[in-house]
């Protein structure tokens, strides 16, 4: 046996289990955020469509998770086929404050091309909702470093996020 298909099946495992991993967080706080939206009465934003801007999940019919009672994206075919979708940036977010029970943003403050422009997004999230979760790729999945316009680090610990500028 060719002895570089052993570390290569190792990464090729730890890379599906960080996947897997992934998808489980999104999946998670997407339950959570529509949970407290239900218990408070209000609605549910989510930013960043469930489809995504690259066609691949909607090629596939993958969605990421739920649709939420208002989806916010730049681009219409990330929310297509869903709720309410409203063409804005997640640094604009044309809603009253606290609007939302809850908002879920999922994988899209790493897109954002400056530190300062994610903790805009954030504190305009806060701004709408009661309640805001973020999923975001972490930098053990190899194919998060590949995407170019991923410009962003995010790591959350408790209810505090952190956000480094990519090298």
């Amino acid at each position: 046996m060719n002895p570089l298909i052993v570390p290569f099946f190792f990464i090729g495992v730890h890379q599906l289990a960080a996947m897997s991993a992934q998808q489980e967080d999104r999946e998670n706080k997407f339950r959570l955020a529509q949970a407290y939206a239900d218990y408070v009465g209000k609605p549910l934003l989510v930013v960043g469509g469930p489809y995504g801007s690259k066609g691949f999940r909607r090629a596939f019919d993958l969605p990421a998770h739920g649709f939420g009672d208002y989806c916010l994206d730049i681009n219409p075919e990330a929310c297509d086929g869903g709720s309410k979708y409203i063409e804005a940036d997640v640094r604009d977010i044309p809603f009253p404050d606290k609007f939302f029970g809850a908002a879920i943003a999922s994988h899209v403050l790493e897109h954002l091309r400056y530190v300062q422009d994610c903790i805009d997004a954030v504190n305009e999230l806060n701004r709408v909702a009661e309640v805001v979760m973020v999923a975001y790729p972490t930098p053990d999945l190899m194919i998060a470093s590949l995407i170019p316009d991923h410009w962003l680090w995010l790591h959350q610990d408790e209810n505090t996020l952190y956000v480094q500028q990519r090298a």
